[in-house]
């Protein structure tokens, strides 16, 4: 327990001094970045719609044909026919 609170504490402090030291950025951001942004946020919610499609679908149907049964579909065999 007590090396859990001295990593933390260390951690803590590091984080201090990072935040107490930070001086200002002078960088160029290339305009494509907020495309780019935009197109991964996009295609994150184009994943999470093809892995939730089942549940969605549900969203938008009937209630009443989930409960309707299936036909059922018998297969005749066409050696016994000849």
């Amino acid at each position: 327990m007590k090396r859990l609170i001295s990593v933390s504490l260390a951690l803590v402090i590091c984080l201090c001094l990072l935040v107490g030291t930070e001086r200002q950025a002078m960088a160029y951001v290339d305009p494509g970045t907020g495309l780019l942004a935009l197109q991964s946020v996009g295609s994150a919610a184009a994943a999470t719609a093809f892995f939730l499609r089942r549940r969605i679908m549900a969203l938008f149907s009937k209630k009443e044909a989930a409960a309707t049964p299936l036909p059922v579909v018998v297969k005749s065999d066409s050696r016994k026919a000849a």
